[in-house]
This record gives structure tokens, sequence and C-alpha cells, in this order.
């Protein structure tokens, strides 16, 4: 594959739109968009939300757990599975330090966590990128160029990379992005939608562990009669903040404690998170009950609910991991890559003994075929297909009646 950098100096005095060099620079709506100005910084939000975090990590690890093939149609039309192609052999070993199913997971972690996951192809190889170090360019011309800002000989590329700022084409890289509302080359992830719900859920988890820190107790107004000086009113404050809520307090001079009591809008903690948690989910299209926000729906099967999560959550990201990996790896016409979605059910071994049941009866597959899906050795006889003796073609009982 292909590799050309081309290292540039970094920009720093540069107006935005047309810069020095014939570049057009793509920005987003503002720097660091949504997390820019916010009292909560990103790491810790992802980290401290359950839902967020449990979101992020649903779907990267499923669609980690997804293993991709290399697929090609046969003759009639039917694809197969075939050995991986030698241009392929990314798919097997992107890198030194990942696992296909931990490349799966960093790109997906990326596209949700910044809306775009950008993929460096080198040396037969491929890198996830960290999407805040790149900048895309257009040339005058109208060419694609990505800008690598690479700080330290740590970031786990090539030694041909060194530091500094590469420029590279578009041809060099896999650039998968989420919805472009601002320009075409900038994707917009699910957590821009998320984060002020999660702000709100990180706010009223960190309130009431203030509150059980403090022994569940709300606080109060200490009164006392007219005429207490401000030394002795200071000192009365001070005995009073030092002891824990869980001691005896003892104060002369006709004290009194009145607590203050907790109002609707404490009382309703429990729907307001659940409220949250829903909204979290809802940018993620994951349904909150594969995530623990809700109840599991009753009536439904494994299966059935497995198939609404990969619908609303995951069909989008394996399309277009099949995609631009179809794409970018140049594959012969007929071979194309895809991703086995059937492990989402893996474990289900009824529900998939019935479908395949289903199948072979209805002439559709031959026993050994349906076999082969559970890891079993064909069987004697096993490759013809079997149908029922009083299947006759409709055109047989026309004539019959006629």
């Amino acid at each position: 594959m292909r590799w050309s950098p081309f290292r540039t100096k970094a920009a720093t005095d540069q107006p935005s739109g047309y810069n020095s060099g014939g570049w057009r620079r793509i920005l987003e709506p503002f720097t660091g968009a949504w997390q820019r100005n916010v009292e909560v910084r990103q790491d810790a939000l992802v980290t401290s939300s359950p839902t967020l975090f449990a979101c992020l990590d649903r779907i990267s690890s499923d669609i980690g757990n997804l293993p991709w093939h290399v697929k090609q149609k046969d003759s009639n039309g039917i694809p197969r599975t075939i050995e991986t192609p030698a241009k392929a052999r990314a798919l097997e070993s992107p890198n030194d330090y990942q696992t296909p199913d931990a490349f799966r997971r960093a790109w997906s972690l990326s596209k949700l966590q910044h809306g775009n996951a950008l993929m460096l192809k080198a040396g037969g190889q491929m890198f996830v990128l960290d999407w805040t170090k790149v900048q895309p360019l257009v040339s005058e011309s109208g060419s694609v160029f990505y800008r690598l800002s690479l700080g330290s000989n740590q970031n786990l590329l090539p030694e041909a990379f060194g530091e500094g700022q590469i420029t590279i084409p578009a041809s060099d890289v896999i650039h998968d992005r989420g919805p472009c509302l601002y320009h075409q080359l900038i994707g917009v992830p699910p957590v821009t939608a998320a984060y002020w719900t999660a702000v709100k859920s990180f706010h009223i988890h960190r309130n009431n562990a203030e509150l059980f820190s403090n022994g569940s107790v709300l606080g109060g107004l200490l009164t006392v009669p007219a005429g207490l000086s401000d030394d002795d009113a200071k000192a009365l404050k001070d005995y009073w903040s030092n002891t824990k809520p869980t001691d005896t307090r003892v104060v002369g001079a006709d004290a009194k404690y009145t607590p203050f009591g907790s109002n609707a809008v404490d009382s309703q903690v429990v729907e307001q998170l659940q409220l949250s948690d829903k909204s979290i989910c809802q940018p993620f299209g994951i349904p909150p009950f594969i995530v623990g926000a809700e109840s599991l729906p009753s009536g439904q099967k494994p299966a059935e609910y497995m198939l609404s999560y990969f619908v609303l959550g995951l069909q989008q990201h394996v399309n277009a991991m099949e995609t631009l990996l179809t794409r970018s790896l140049n594959l012969p016409q007929g071979q194309y890559v895809q991703l086995d979605t059937d492990q989402l059910v893996r474990m289900d071994q009824g529900r998939r003994a019935e479908v395949y049941g289903r199948l072979v009866t209805d002439g559709i597959y031959s026993r050994n075929e349906a076999r082969k899906q559970f890891d079993l050795p064909p069987a004697p006889g096993g490759d013809q297909l079997l149908v029922q003796q009083q299947d006759v073609p409709l055109s047989s009982v026309g004539n019959t009646n006629g």
C-alpha cells in the first residue's frame, strides 16, 4: 500500500479558511465542539456516567466481537467465504499491538466519541489515529489531505513517521464519519446529543455522593436568641461544622436546630436519573434495556431484542466498516468484506437450532450445511436437500384440476 507523507511546519499564525501553501482548512463548528468551556471534562464525564460509559462500551465491544471475512460470489452468484487475499492480510493482523477485535473496538470508540475514525494504511498494516491530532485539508484543486500532528515517538506508529506534522493524501487513510451536519469531512458524534443529559446525571450522582458522605443529612438552620456576638456565632458555627453528623451535639444558650426537609425535586431523583439514562441511549440508537437503563420487555425472546438492538444501534456502523474496508483494500470485482453478525446471538442455541431446522425442512439448507453452522462434521447423505413428498408445483396442481 502506498505511503507518501509530506512533512510540514506547525501552523501557528494562520487565519482560518485558505492559508499559506494553498490549503483550505476544514474546521468543526468550534474548536473542541461540545466539550469546550464546560465545567465537566469529557474524560471525567465518560468514566463517571454509567449509562454513557455502557453505551460506548457495549457498541464498541459488540462490533469488536464480530469477526470479518472476505466473501466472493461463485458462478451462481452465491457469496462464499474465501481465504483472505494477500492485499487484505491486515484484516488478520492489523498491526503489531492490536488484535482484530481490539482494532475494531478502537475504530468504533473513535467514531462514537469524536464522530470520526481515521485509520492509517502503512506498510501492509492499519492504525487507528487519534482524531484530536488530525486536521482534514482540501487543496485548491479539490483533493483531500489529512494533517497529522505527531507529538512524540510514543504514538505507536512506524518509526518512519517520527514527530512533528505530516500531511498525507486521503488514499492512505480510511475515514469513517458519523452524521456530517456541518461539513462532509467532519462527522458529529452521538456524545454531542447526549452531553447535557449526561452532565445532569453527573451532577445528580455527585450531589448524592456528597449527601451520603455527610451522613445523609441535608443540613439545617441553627437559631439562638438575639444578642449573640459575632465571636460566639463563629465559635458555634465551627463547633457545629466540625462535629460529625452522626455525633450527638450539645448546644446551650437555648439554641434550636431545624433540619431542612427534602423538596419535590429531591424526591424525584430516581425518576430524573431514569429519564436521563433513556435520553443518553437515544442518540446512540440503543434500546435502554440493553445497557440496564430499564427492565427487559416482557414477552420478547433474546433473538428478538438483539435484532432490535442490531438494527437501531449497530447496523449503520457495521455497514460503514464493511463498505470502507472493501473499497480501501482494492479487492477484486466480486470480493468484499463482511462482518459475521451471527455472533450476536451465538449463545442462543435453541433459537439457532429452530431457524436452521426450519431451513432444512423447507429445502433451503441441506443437513450438512446446517451442521456446519454448529461446527459439526458432515453426516453421510447429508448433502441432499430434503422436501416433503406431497410438495408439488402449482402448475401440476392446475393441470390436475383441469
